[in-house]
């Protein structure tokens, strides 16, 4: 942990008790822990001191005998709130705790929302009829009003970016739902709306069976449905707060989503696997991949289309776009590799953007820094290998370099190849190269009448990156934008009115069941490709 010098005076106790919540965090909430990482550090001792208070209530609340969970934790409520009143605590973590509430004046009443549903839910076994009830009762007390202590330490742009911090929390909260699914039904305990089993012909008992696995299948969908009507409120938030706590939202954000997508994949399955705590930490655990039934296109590109229609739709400045494109990238590596794909090209900056405003090239290669510096570590421990493709004399410095670095850390991984078009005209590719076998005549070191397809491919930016099977351009357009040309001679095409920003593995898995369901033949009837080095037929329909 980093300490503004003089923070705690010269109370080593109360150094001691700051550690002893990051330490909380660091170990029981390891995704958290390594968002908070990207504060700056002169709020980070004080968001660890809140996050490891309530690391402490929930297991009080949690352990232990049932008969004494309730006395226990009536107790740690009635001497958290005496503490509060009197500004003193000797308690290990409840000192740090104490100390930033009075440090920062934030809002008691927060606090005692959050004690007194975490004592409801530690009396009873939930039962919530609706997912507005379900909200209400449980997830604004549970974690919406703890963001809600910590948003006021992140300079918070209005009234808004309460309710929309709490909405981004309240989503993390039904990921850790989903990630308990399978222990909680196992002690009786369902979270989920009554309401919506019943409409299915559904009670919580069957969510163990596994019998009706249509009818399960259809009520995961819906859980989904509410999660997402989380996602889509809280993606805003990461504006409503100063630039210099971004990242800890934005990070939050995908911490959310990817579990979210990983329910997606798995349906009624969650209800017996739940789904693995995120892992945004670097310890990132490979998965096997679950593809559809069906062939999977080896090698999928994406033209990742609509961040500044995403932004001005939701009234934001056109940074936050590409910061919340940033996060659909990281969700497509994801996908592809729960879907067994092998190779993902991304069209991230065209040589036709070097036409945008410098205000916007400046924020987008800081975002797209960020986001490969803040990626590197979790891409690399999934196997990921980074490339980047396009020119690499032109492009900001501090961008450059961690693009370099990002190829030089993954280069041996080879569970997935992860192709970043940066700087990248397919024209301007294609014509360096003929320069290229042009020089090669001339030197004659190379015959004219012998040069065919392989020769130019040497002389491309990525020499060995394979032909694209299928080619996704979302946003609605329908145009391939100077991206790739020689590689998609043969590739399927998908064009997705989604906007970038809301790209996720349902879309690419339509995508992919797409491209299963279509008969390709490559230009000839036998349906294989022609050989490498020789010219196809033209097509006849």
């Amino acid at each position: 942990m980093v300490w503004s010098e003089g923070a705690f005076g010269d109370s080593p106790e109360l150094r001691e008790a700051y550690e002893a919540c990051e330490t909380e965090v660091r170990q029981s909430l390891a995704a958290l822990w390594t968002a908070t990482d990207t504060l700056p550090a002169a709020v980070r001792p004080f968001v660890h001191a809140i996050h490891g208070w309530t690391v402490q209530t929930d297991r009080i609340a949690d352990e232990g005998s049932p008969e004494g969970r309730q006395e226990r934790f009536a107790r740690w409520q009635a001497d958290t709130l005496a503490e509060l009143r009197s500004g003193r605590s000797t308690h290990p973590v409840r000192r740090a705790f104490v100390d930033t509430v009075h440090r920062w004046d934030l809002d008691q009443a927060l606090i005692e929302e959050y004690l007194d549903t975490v004592r409801a839910d530690c009396a009873a076994v939930p039962v919530f009829e609706t997912f507005a009830d379900l909200r209400r009762d449980y997830l604004r007390g549970i974690a919406g009003a703890v963001a809600e202590l910590w948003v006021a330490l992140l300079e918070p742009r209005g009234p808004e970016a309460l309710r929309l911090v709490s909405a981004l929390f309240e989503a993390c909260q039904v990921a850790d739902i989903f990630e308990d699914l399978p222990a909680d039904l196992a002690a009786g305990r369902c979270y989920l709306p009554r309401e919506d089993l019943r409409r299915l012909g559904l009670e919580v008992g069957d969510l163990r069976s596994g019998v009706h696995r249509q009818a399960l299948d259809a009520f995961v969908d819906v859980q989904l449905a509410h999660w997402r009507e989380l996602l889509d409120e809280a993606a805003p938030v990461t504006g409503m707060v100063g630039v210099q706590y971004q990242p800890f939202l934005h990070t939050l954000l995908l911490g959310a989503q990817l579990p979210y997508d990983e329910a997606t994949l798995l349906r009624s399955q969650v209800l017996a696997d739940g789904v693995d705590p995120t892992s945004l930490d670097g310890s990132a655990r490979r998965r096997p991949a679950r593809p559809d039934q069906g062939p999977v296109p080896g090698h999928v590109a994406v033209i990742m289309d609509g961040n500044r229609r995403w932004a001005e739709a939701r009234g934001l400045p056109v940074p936050q776009g590409h910061r919340a494109g940033e996060r659909a990238a990281l969700r497509l590596v994801n996908a592809a590799l729960r879907l067994g794909i092998r190779h993902l090209s991304v069209y991230t900056f065209s040589t036709e953007n070097w036409g945008r405003s410098p205000e916007e090239l400046a924020a987008l290669f800081d975002t797209l820094a960020d986001g490969i510096t803040q990626g590197a570590q979790w891409l690399h421990r999934l196997g990921v290998q980074v490339r980047w493709c396009g020119r690499r004399d032109r492009i900001d410095t501090s961008l450059a370099s961690a693009l370099t670095l990002m190829e030089s850390m993954t280069c041996h991984n080879d569970v997935l190849t992860f192709t970043v078009c940066v700087d990248y005209g397919g024209r301007e590719e294609l014509t360096a190269a003929a320069r290229a076998l042009a020089a090669e005549a001339v030197a004659g070191t190379i015959r004219p009448e012998d040069i065919g397809p392989a020769d130019l491919t040497r002389h491309l930016y990525v020499p060995e990156l394979p032909d694209v099977d299928l080619l996704v351009r979302t946003s609605g357009e329908q145009r391939i934008s100077n991206f790739l040309p020689w590689h998609l001679s043969y590739a399927e095409l998908v064009f997705d009115p989604t906007l970038w920003p809301d790209y996720d593995l349902a879309r690419l898995r339509d995508a992919v069941t797409a491209y299963a369901a279509r008969e390709r033949r490559f230009g000839s009837r036998s349906g294989l490709p022609a050989q490498a080095g020789r010219e196809e037929p033209a097509r006849t329909g």
